[in-house]
């Protein structure tokens, strides 16, 4: 995974390991053979491979898929030959978490490359045909009533979907009712199918098909007349519930019917679905959702539903980057705080993850007050406090600035933890009514300018070099002054621009005099950027640089030298 070119030579040897008795040895062949292969060798290995997957156990399968993934993410091109593989092998014999992980692939294909959506769409609608597993099949009836409406000719999806409602269980059919309700929402043209299928819904033997079909019949125009949905519906139909579903049916199993009417507003908001901080103890890294999220994109995904649940950041746009929790306390302190910083286009969210350490104390009200001075682009625009903090049940509490709209705003943040504390009574475990307003100062917070890079690697660095348009080239050169060694200025020069370094090239070989190191990245703005650094020793401890940068919008190589030059 970290020197792909490295391993290349040993890739003739390791074809012959496919076959070995091992199957772990042979899986692990594989996979490396997936991970470090180039383009030309993608279809010879896909030969090989499906002779292969039906004597392995699923764990192993599983570990191959995701190799699989990963290689149609490197190259895309190849889509069609590795999307065909797994819709073939979803088909095939096999467990839920084997199923589910081939789903999910197909899924993050289809998101990822524009060009595979329409087939891999129809892969899993073939799919849902002969599916035995509930959740699957309600998850990609989810998929397809957002990403089917979206295609060029939605209509062929309808007959997999209603299919589903005359051969499937009540959860199915359920799915199938609230995705044709979708296709009705967004193509006016399906409006008067759709509206014939719902109606037959109507006479289902289940109640919750019915009470769907019923709901969404009258959402969409009730008459039967063909009108344009309004906006209000699409959200209803495709906006997020600004409630944690968890709290929602907490709180429906404590409704006791009454004359008074279930109230929505009552449900509380504050998410407290996976702890997002944990209790430090010495080495012990945060788990969860306060994990860095540089592993899979589950964990940006997770941050972004959990983003846009809050109301008040609903209208930011796409998330563009987490970064890993920064610690704003020491070890081992009464309060244990961690901040992740969320990146938008015009707007930074602090998220701070905190944990109260103190048996005997209930903290309410926490919020943070930040301090913004010296973050002079930088202004505050809400924040969204937590409610309650007991002891060892981590939460969270957030706050927004606004920052010019696609630049690499930076500045320094200082933060004071502030809060009402209750005295709680260790036997019974119950709070004091009355608190006392305190303040705990924390550690200060810089937003820098590689908050704004994603660290995304490419596999062939010439190839990518020579296929980006050199009119956005920009070359400079820089003193950088005295350094310890070459290698550290290396290593100050990539944390300081956030980049992934390609090819092996962030080890600078021991002695060396002068050294060429490759980065790669994706620029606030979803602009790719690559970068060349030539470091050499400029007497006895000076290190001078060129710094070469390509990127497919000049004005971020630009910035790209703007970081160096004042940094």
């Amino acid at each position: 995974m970290t020197h792909p070119m490295a391993v290349t030579n040993c890739n003739i040897d390791m074809e012959s390991l496919i076959s070995d008795q091992n199957r772990s040895i042979a899986t692990l062949a594989i996979t490396t053979l997936l991970k470090t292969g180039n383009e030309s060798s993608v279809d010879r290995l896909m030969k090989q491979i499906t002779n292969f997957m039906s004597d392995i156990a699923d764990e192993f399968k599983i570990v191959v898929v995701e190799a699989i993934r990963s290689l149609c993410l490197k190259f895309p091109l190849k889509h069609r030959s590795l999307m065909n593989f797994l819709s073939n092998i979803l088909r095939e014999e096999g467990g839920f978490e084997y199923k589910k992980a081939i789903v999910d692939s197909i899924v993050i294909l289809i998101r990822d490359i524009p060009e595979a959506k329409e087939s891999g769409l129809l892969h899993l609608c073939e799919f849902i045909e002969d599916c035995e597993f509930t959740y699957l099949s309600t998850q990609i009836l989810h998929f397809l009533g957002i990403e089917g409406p979206k295609t060029s000719d939605p209509s062929k999806y309808i007959r997999y979907i209603y299919n589903r409602v005359h051969l499937e269980n009540a959860t199915v059919r359920a799915g199938a009712v609230s995705t044709l309700a979708k296709f009705g929402a967004m193509v006016d043209t399906l409006k008067p199918r759709v509206f014939v299928l719902l109606r037959r819904c109507l006479f289902d033997n289940d109640d919750e098909v019915r009470d769907r079909a019923t709901l969404y019949l009258n959402t969409l125009g009730g008459d039967g007349a063909v009108v344009e949905t309004g906006e209000d519906v699409k959200e209803f139909l495709f906006g997020s519930l600004d409630i944690p579903l968890v709290n929602l049916e907490n709180s429906l199993k404590n409704y006791e019917p009454s004359e008074e009417a279930f109230d929505i507003n009552s449900v509380p908001k504050e998410v407290k679905t996976q702890p997002l901080a944990e209790k430090k103890a010495p080495g012990k890294k945060p788990t969860g959702l306060g994990a860095p999220p540089a592993g899979p994109p589950s964990t940006v995904d997770a941050y972004e539903k959990l983003l846009s649940s809050i109301p008040e950041f609903a209208n930011f746009g796409k998330l563009f980057k987490s970064s890993a929790p920064v610690e704003l306390t020491e070890a081992e302190t009464e309060y244990a705080v961690n901040v992740v910083k969320h990146i938008f286009d015009g707007h930074v969210v602090f998220q701070y993850n905190c944990t109260n350490t103190i048996p005997e104390q209930l903290l309410e009200n926490v919020t943070v007050i930040v301090d913004a001075s010296e973050a002079e682009e930088f202004a505050e625009v809400a924040s969204k406090p937590l409610r309650s903090l007991p002891y060892d049940s981590p939460g969270q509490t957030f706050v927004a600035f606004e920052k010019p709209e696609g630049v690499p705003a930076v500045g320094k943040f200082s933060n004071m933890l502030r809060f009402i504390v209750k005295e709680v009574d260790p036997s019974t475990g119950e709070a004091e009514d009355d608190g006392v307003e305190d303040e705990y100062q924390l550690e200060e917070l810089e937003v820098v300018a590689a908050d704004y890079m994603l660290k995304v690697g490419v596999s062939n660095f010439r190839n990518a070099w020579e296929t980006m348009d050199a009119d956005c080239e920009r070359v400079d050169e820089y003193g950088l002054g005295p350094r310890e060694s070459l290698a550290e200025a290396v290593n100050a020069v990539i944390n300081l621009l956030g980049m992934q370094p390609c090819e092996g090239t962030e080890v600078v070989p021991n002695n060396s005099r002068s050294h060429t190191c490759l980065l790669s990245g994706v620029y606030i703005g979803n602009v790719k950027v690559l970068v060349r650094l030539q470091f050499g020793l400029d007497g006895p401890k000076d290190v001078a640089m060129k710094l070469a940068v390509r990127s497919e919008d000049e004005a971020v190589s630009d910035a790209i030298h703007e970081i160096v030059a004042s940094g």
